[in-house]
């Protein structure tokens, strides 16, 4: 990924812990230096919360760090605070949607496997009414609105000059699913194929035909860029979402892909059987 503000804090918070392990110093003797608790100094290091630059100048200090790690570490924490578009909507975003939003806007690449719905960056507004609908009959308009409003504002990051190019990995039970109605469904596979000739999207669908297959349990995107070690796999579920990290989490999922991608159709022959599901579905 570029240097973006998640990816900053990720960094720093990596850093600063590689520092106080240099130093062969636990958290609570860190946080004794500098007059915050043990949770506190754990807190900075896992990237759960900013930290402002007094406070990472002053454990550079205490951990030994050279001039110019310090100086870099605390323009690290100075460009950490920087905020994205969706920080206007306040406290009506999820603390999982806000980092996933940061995620996206800094991601060089997102590699999608869907299982059930149209991963929402190639959603047309009908089919992400349709879901978001789904998801909860009982929401008034205004909370449907707003959140198609959020999703379809996410689609941004692809008219960028250098957008990042998203390689999806579509079940053919997603092109077959009617979500909305028929025209509804009909459209968001024009849409697709729209999407398919993008320089920057790839785009196979995993047919029925191929039986079993890397990952039948779920769906999931592994976004990241130029260092692998800071991409992260997302997963969506029912009570939230799950940001998987660490190095064997990241291989097992990026393993998953690499077979998926294997399995599916080539770019010409799924773009022919999104046609065909297109005609089908008339």
């Amino acid at each position: 990924m570029p240097t973006g503000p998640t990816t900053r804090r990720r960094q720093l918070g990596a850093t600063l812990r590689k520092l106080r392990e240099r130093r062969d110093m636990t958290l609570e003797e860190a946080g004794k230096l500098i007059g915050v608790s043990k949770a506190t100094i754990s807190r900075y290091e896992t990237k759960e919360g900013p930290i402002k630059w007094p406070i990472a100048d002053a454990l550079c200090r205490s951990y030994g760090a050279s001039d110019v790690e310090r100086e870099a570490i605390i323009a690290l924490a100075k460009e950490a605070r920087v905020q994205g578009w969706w920080t206007s909507l306040g406290s009506k975003i999820p603390e999982s949607m806000n980092f996933l939003l940061t995620l996206e806007d800094e991601a060089l690449q997102e590699n999608h496997f869907a299982c059930a719905y149209v991963p929402g960056l190639l959603q047309t507004r009908g089919y992400a009414e349709a879901i978001v609908r789904a998801s909860d009959m009982r929401q008034p308009a205004k909370e449907v609105e707003r959140q198609v409003s959020i999703r379809l504002k996410r689609q941004e990051i692809l008219k960028r000059s250098t957008p990042p190019h998203i390689w999806a990995v579509l079940d053919e039970s997603v092109i077959r699913r009617c979500v909305g109605s028929t025209s509804t469904m009909r459209s968001q596979l024009d849409y697709l194929l729209a999407c398919a000739d993008a320089p920057h999207v790839t785009l196979q669908i995993l047919p029925f035909a191929s039986g079993a297959h890397a990952s039948a349990m779920g769906s999931f995107v592994i976004l990241g860029g130029q260092q692998p070690s800071l991409d992260v796999v997302y997963l969506d579920i029912l009570t939230g979402a799950l940001f998987l990290e660490k190095e064997e989490e990241l291989d097992r999922y990026r393993q998953a892909f690499d077979y998926l991608r294997a399995q599916a159709l080539d770019i010409t022959a799924s773009a022919a059987l999104i046609k065909r599901a297109h005609k089908e579905m008339s």
